[in-house]
This record gives C-alpha cells, sequence and structure tokens, in this order.
C-alpha cells in the first residue's frame, strides 16, 4: 500500500526531531568536556556539524536556559542544568545503595558512592557500617580530591597535566599530617592507584580512617565507591580481601548505570 504523503511529511519531522535532539545533547557533552564554555568554531570543529547547525542548536538551547550566551560571545553551561544535575545526582546515590549495602555485608565497614563535580568530590550515597565504631560522612559533603581516597581513585583517570591545573586551582591544603600536599607527591599516589587497581586514603582525611576506593569503569559520570574505617580493621591484610569486592561490586554497579532499567 503506498504511503500517502502526510505520514511521510510526519515521518521526516519525527526523524529530523530526534537527529536535533541527538545532536543537541552531544553539543551540550561537548561543551562539558572543554570545561563548560566554548565557542561555535570549537563546537563546529569537534563535532563536525556546519556552523548554521550549531548556531541554530544553541539558539533553542538558550531560549530553554540549558545554555547562556556570555558577553565574549562564547556559549557556556546554563543554570537550568544545574536542576537536572542534582536531581540525578540523587537518583545515582538511590541505584547505587544496593550496591553499597552488598559491600557493607561483605566487608563490614561503611561504604560510600562519590562523584567529581568541578573540582570537588561529592557525597551522594552512603550505607553505614554495623560495628559500633564506623565512618559517617554526611551525604552531599563536599571535599578537595587530593586527601581522599575516592579523590584519587577518580583523578587516576585524568592526564597528568589536567591534574595539575585541577589542584592548582584547589590548592592542596593538609587535613592532617599524612595529607599529600605537592603535585609531585599527588602523580606518584595516581600513579599507584592505575598500577594497583585501587586508591587508599591512609589516614589522611582524618587520623585513624583508612579508606579504599576505586572507580565505576564507564560510569555517565565519573563515580568512584569505596568502605572506610578504622585504620585498626581496615589493616594491609584486610586490603588484600576488601579489594577484589570493591572491584566486582563497580563492575556490576556500571553494568547496571549503563542500563536502561538498572536495578
Amino acid at each position: 500500500m503506498p504511503t500517502s504523503s502526510a505520514s511521510t511529511t510526519d515521518s521526516a519531522r519525527s526523524n529530523g526531531g530526534v537527529q536535533s535532539l541527538e545532536r543537541a545533547f552531544d553539543l551540550l557533552e561537548r561543551m562539558a568536556d572543554a570545561g563548560g564554555e566554548v565557542g561555535l568554531s570549537e563546537l563546529s570543529a569537534s563535532s563536525g556539524l556546519p556552523l548554521p547547525t550549531i548556531h541554530r542548536l544553541m539558539r533553542t538551547l538558550v531560549a530553554c536556559g540549558y545554555v547562556r550566551q556570555q558577553t565574549n560571545r562564547r556559549y557556556a553551561l546554563g543554570p537550568r542544568l544545574i536542576r537536572l544535575g542534582e536531581s540525578a545526582s540523587r537518583l545515582l546515590g538511590t541505584w547505587a545503595r544496593p550496591y553499597l549495602a552488598r559491600l557493607v555485608e561483605e566487608t563490614g565497614e561503611t561504604a560510600n558512592m562519590a562523584l567529581l563535580d568541578g573540582d570537588e568530590i561529592v557525597y551522594v550515597a552512603q550505607v553505614p557500617s554495623k560495628h559500633s565504631m564506623r565512618m559517617f560522612t554526611e551525604v552531599g559533603r563536599r571535599v578537595l580530591p587530593h586527601s581522599t581516597g575516592v579523590g584519587k581513585a577518580l583523578l587516576a583517570g585524568f592526564p597528568d597535566d589536567e591534574v595539575r591545573a585541577l589542584l592548582f586551582r584547589t590548592g592542596m591544603p593538609a587535613t592532617t599530617e599524612k595529607t599529600i600536599t605537592t603535585p609531585e607527591g599527588f602523580l606518584a599516589a595516581l600513579a599507584d592507584v592505575r598500577r594497583q587497581g585501587y586508591a587508599v586514603d591512609d589516614n589522611e582525611q582524618e587520623i585513624g580512617v583508612r579508606c579504599l576506593a576505586v572507580s565505576v569503569p564507564d560510569s555517565p559520570t565519573a563515580a568512584a565507591i569505596s568502605i572506610s574505617g578504622p585504620a585498626g580493621r581496615v589493616t594491609e591484610t584486610a586490603t588484600e580481601r576488601i579489594v577484589p569486592v570493591l572491584q566486582q561490586v563497580a563492575t556490576e554497579l556500571s553494568q547496571a548505570l549503563t542500563t536502561q532499567n538498572p536495578a
């Protein structure tokens, strides 16, 4: 049966709308990768799209509040994205909780999930240990990455020059006498993370506390999970037992987050 011209037109509009939506999200991702502010020519070069197409899409994103045009005529991610990001972070924490609960059951220590938000680490989920002596980090707490296991696990995936730039912006204040306070020392610690496959915070954020952390591979946003507990329990011997559990749970959480219906 021949297709009517009306249905053909509707189909073309639908396909064009989907393509425009895909392109708009791609541009937002490219802006985020570029640090949140770019020019049209940069977007055209990285995306391969013609300037008129990018200009049309950016006008729409500006009108919706997802992008704003700066006085220098460059484009920056807009404030309306903040609400979406905050909601997504809360959901990410909700989806992670069953996996963190497994970590607590198998390791006996408090389990956390954290994201890299700008230059800071933000904790988005926690399941506390059942021990009377346990670690507690408030969900929503923000810390600098250089003194945390999750920070090391996350930044180990970045090139050294980007890590140096971040450390220059944040500084490296000491929270204990064991905090790493030099870029060279921190980059050496990241090399250890890459070689070992996990990160350690050994009394660097708080005296008497050790933390083991791994990144969540292929997470939609840079994420890491960790366990933390008293240094007397999270010993080198315990580390050998705990790290494989952390890595396995991180892999399973990654698979859940990259499916359409995470558990």
